[in-house]
């Protein structure tokens, strides 16, 4: 469900405005959910913008959920990786690619993933209507065998739990408050929701995480969500980090098809 936009502030005012590493310019995508669509546009508005920008080392960092709820799942993750292919990519796992992996060997899982978009996933791997209603869950886990390539699996298992650069971290729902980085469970980075978002104090860094749709970037002083429900709203955001500049960069659905909105990120 959406959560209204919220500007409130907790703990201690950091001595300086938090930064990436020195010449680095980071684009950090939100949940993509299957906009293969909204993807290709938010690419080309970091093209264009990271080419008027100047010169500096720049990442795109994925923070998960590029599968489920939207129509072109497996197209999404066939981009991902032929990007990452070509320049600097790191990609965080999120709870759907979680649910996806798991599905292959238990039913239990597969009846959780297909509960929250995963039909729409298997269907993207060219299934058709008709058998995916007719199969039985077994039937229907081996099938998904035979269909999805072994390299999208190996794929998705690469994904990274969490990381950090400069004085930001990168996880896909958060972490649990007062829990050293290194002892986080990976269920919590990957599920957490009012234990994290309700935490006034500072983090290990400044937390940039997906997970939890917010109509608008999500600005606190512990974090940054940025996840806009683009399956359904038509909005992923890339969140822009370098210097002590934070700045947005939206691909976004209108009427008249597909365009790109740029803004200052108001705290």
């Amino acid at each position: 469900m959406f959560e209204p936009l919220r500007r409130i502030f907790g703990g201690k005012t950091p001595s300086r405005p938090a930064s990436p590493p020195p010449g680095e310019r980071l684009y950090v995508v939100g949940d993509i959910h299957g906009r293969l669509d909204l993807f290709k546009c938010l690419l080309a508005g970091i093209d264009q913008d990271d080419t008027s920008q100047g010169p500096a080392k720049t990442t795109i960092i994925l923070l998960g959920d590029l599968v489920d709820r939207g129509p072109q799942s497996a197209a999404v993750l066939a981009l991902a990786r032929e990007l990452k292919a070509q320049r600097p990519v790191r990609i965080l796992i999120g709870n759907h690619e979680d649910m996806f992996l798991g599905s292959f060997t238990d039913t239990n899982i597969l009846r959780h993933f297909i509960k929250h978009g995963g039909r729409e996933t298997i269907l993207s791997y060219g299934m058709s209507e008709k058998k995916y209603n007719d199969y039985s869950l077994e039937e229907l886990q081996a099938a998904m065998t035979y269909l999805v390539p072994q390299a999208d699996r190996e794929f998705m298992q690469s994904f990274e739990e969490y990381f950090q650069m400069g004085d930001y971290t990168f996880v896909h729902a958060g972490i649990h408050p007062e829990v050293p980085l290194e002892e986080q469970r990976r269920h919590d980075m990957l599920w957490i929701r009012d234990p994290f978002l309700r935490y006034p104090h500072q983090h290990p860094g400044i937390i940039v995480h997906g997970h939890t749709i917010f109509e608008q970037v999500d600005v606190r002083s512990n974090r940054i969500g940025i996840d806009t429900g683009a399956y359904r709203s038509g909005r992923l955001t890339a969140l822009v980090l370098e210097g002590e500049s934070r700045r947005f960069i939206q691909a976004v659905e209108t009427d008249s098809g597909l365009t790109i909105e740029q803004r200052d990120c108001v705290s």
